[in-house]
């Protein structure tokens, strides 16, 4: 009669699996054991182990030339295949996460990095490892670090400028952006290559908010220069048609400065009046962040480096 399983029966191993099905497969204790580099009597160990660990008895018959599965073994077969399977599965998996040939990856940024960096890093990155699911969306520094927080993102491209509390979060520094003031081909300073903040005092700006506090504009306020937004769009390609049309200068940051109509003029500005922004990649704290993402990051690096930014 067979003996019931119990709570105190031993945990399975995989590996006595492995052994009773190369058993069962050719059929000798002998064979298998020349096939899985064992001597016959670990073989038969590892069997008998299993055997006692279902509490079902014998697994095989022994036959004068070799061993044939009992109808236990037989219902056992089938269960086997199935649990080593998704172990192996679960295996190929994880390893394809670690080498980036596998798994998913979602990768979001601020509007003005999609212009060029996000668009070089993501070819590169498709190219180099294209079983990886890629997703990319826009938004906001504060909208991407809440969705970091939510777990919709794995990695966010954010920037400095939003004032947003960044100390919750890993960052890896991606570079340094300068500033631009675009003027319209018509203005008096288009033929400048540099200017002072000071001398656009006098012009209307087009800013992404009419608090300057939550624009680009911010760091740039001082007692000398109070920039006057008369005009307030969101997008750049908004902001382009203010300045074409001559209505307002925009401050613009360098990863933009690719997508510049042919109508506008773009002037470098004094770093004394406006420091680099600094451009992070950002991953949530305490988070276990997936091989993709860093694999991600030195392609957003180089992409940085050999951009125009």
């Amino acid at each position: 009669m067979s003996r019931p399983v119990t709570g105190d029966a031993p945990a399975l191993s995989t590996a006595w699996l492995r052994v009773f099905l190369e058993v069962a497969r050719l059929g000798s204790f002998t064979e298998a054991a020349r096939g899985l580099g064992y001597t016959q009597s670990a073989v038969s160990r590892q069997i008998h182990a299993l055997e006692s660990a279902l509490g079902a008895g014998a697994l095989f018959d022994r036959l004068p030339r070799g061993v044939t599965p009992t109808e236990r073994g037989r219902v056992l077969l089938p269960r086997a295949e199935a649990v080593l399977a998704q172990l192996d599965g679960a295996r190929a998996d994880l390893t394809a996460l670690a080498q980036v040939s596998g798994g998913r990856l979602r990768v979001g940024a601020f509007p003005t990095a999609g212009a060029a960096l996000l668009p070089r890093a993501v070819a590169a990155f498709r190219e180099r490892h294209p079983r990886v699911e890629l997703s990319c969306a826009e938004g906001l520094t504060e909208d991407l670090l809440s969705r970091l927080d939510h777990g919709e993102l794995d990695l966010a491209v954010v920037s400095t400028t939003a004032g947003a509390d960044l100390a919750a979060y890993d960052l890896r520094k991606l570079l340094d952006e300068s500033m631009y003031v675009a003027v319209p081909a018509g203005h008096r300073l288009a033929r400048r290559r540099r200017v002072r903040l000071a001398e656009l005092a006098g012009d209307d700006w087009v800013s992404g908010s009419p608090h300057t506090e939550r624009s680009l504009l911010h760091p740039a306020v001082r007692e000398d220069f109070r920039p006057r937004v008369g005009y307030v769009a969101a997008e750049w390609i908004a902001k382009q048609g203010y300045v074409a049309a001559g209505l307002a200068v925009a401050l613009i940051p360098a990863l933009a400065a690719d997508g510049v109509r042919p109508d506008i003029r773009l002037l470098a500005v004094h770093e004394d009046d406006i420091p680099p922004r600094a451009v992070y990649a950002a991953t949530l704290r305490g988070r276990s962040a997936p091989a993709a993402a860093n694999a991600f990051v030195r392609l957003l690096r180089e992409a940085g480096r050999n951009g125009s930014a």
